[in-house]
């Protein structure tokens, strides 16, 4: 009984653990299954992911084209800005030294402008000076067509051996009669051709109808070419100072005291060496003409006008020179 009871216990124990194993291979066999539809579901999904990632990857390359391809245009775009910008910078360099050219050139107008309304002033100043002295030059000009026509009148039929200038009334008689040659000493025969001539050339010099516009009588010596221009010019101011010392000395029996007076108020001597020489009709120097003594009268106010007129004249040719 007992051993049967054993081998009974024996079958039981037996038969559990085989259930046991049987249990424990079929869970073993599950949770293979488990693990091999996890791997597989793994496996499905990890090839998914690579194949999203591969379409990324693609996707990313093709932004990555077309991001450098947008790179070397905002490249291309930024170095055409460049360009542009020094382009503009060196217009707004031009534009400035235009500019400043502007203002310097607007100065310059303004200066000139100013200048030229100082020199209208000017002009104007002058032109009514002008005017104020047309009566002056009128009656100058009368005054010195009547003086050269009262000496050629009085002197032309006179048998005297001078010359009177039609234009300034210059009277001019050669040096050998008054002068022998290369002297300054007067000979008798000039002497007698002063005492002749000087009465009558004061008569109408200093006599009432024109002593008030004379302002001078000038006695000039004139030699040729012969020699140096030093010993010339010391012959023909002695010559012309001979002259002079004769017509005005005190023992002159040929004017009045009156005459001899206003002529001394008037008269002055100059010497001319041969610097206004004589030409003939070829051009070339006339000695014997050229050693002459001329004796020349100024208005008052005359030169005051040609010096006048002479400004004027500047003032003309400076405004056609800033045109």
């Amino acid at each position: 009984m007992r051993a049967a009871g054993r081998r009974k216990r024996a079958d039981e124990e037996v038969s559990y653990w085989l259930s046991y194993s049987d249990m424990m291979a079929g869970l073993l066999l599950t949770f293979i299954l488990i693990i091999a539809v996890t791997m597989l579901r793994a496996r499905i999904q990890y090839d998914r992911k690579e194949e999203e990632l591969l379409g990324k990857e693609q996707e990313l390359a093709v932004q990555t084209d077309a991001l450098k391809e947008e790179q070397e245009t905002v490249a291309s775009q930024s170095l055409l800005l460049d360009e542009q910008k020094e382009a503009l910078a060196l217009q707004e360099e031009r534009l400035l030294a235009q500019q400043e050219q502007l203002i310097a050139q607007q100065d310059k107008l303004a200066t000139q402008e100013e200048e030229l309304k100082a020199q209208h002033v000017l002009l104007s100043e002058l032109e009514s000076l002008m005017a104020s002295q047309q009566a002056k030059l009128d009656r100058i000009i009368g005054v010195r067509s009547a003086l050269v026509e009262a000496l050629k009148k009085e002197f032309d039929d006179s048998g005297l051996e001078l010359a009177v200038d039609e234009q300034t009334g210059a009277i001019t008689f050669q040096s050998s009669i008054l002068f022998s040659y290369s002297q300054s000493q007067l000979k008798a025969s000039g002497k007698e051709f002063l005492d002749e001539f000087l009465p009558r050339y004061a008569a109408i010099l200093l006599g009432d109808e024109y002593r008030d516009y004379v302002s001078e009588i000038i006695i000039e010596g004139h030699t040729d070419t012969t020699g140096g221009y030093l010993y010339n010019l010391d012959l023909s101011q002695k010559r012309a100072y001979s002259v002079a010392s004769y017509c005005l000395d005190d023992k002159s029996k040929v004017l009045s005291p009156e005459e001899l007076e206003s002529l001394r108020a008037v008269t002055s001597t100059s010497g001319r060496s041969y610097s206004n020489p004589v030409l003939d009709e070829h051009g070339e120097i006339d000695a014997e003409a050229s050693r002459r003594v001329e004796i020349l009268f100024r208005l008052k106010d005359e030169e005051m006008i040609r010096e006048m007129i002479e400004i004027l004249g500047d003032t003309g040719r400076d405004s056609q020179d800033e045109e």
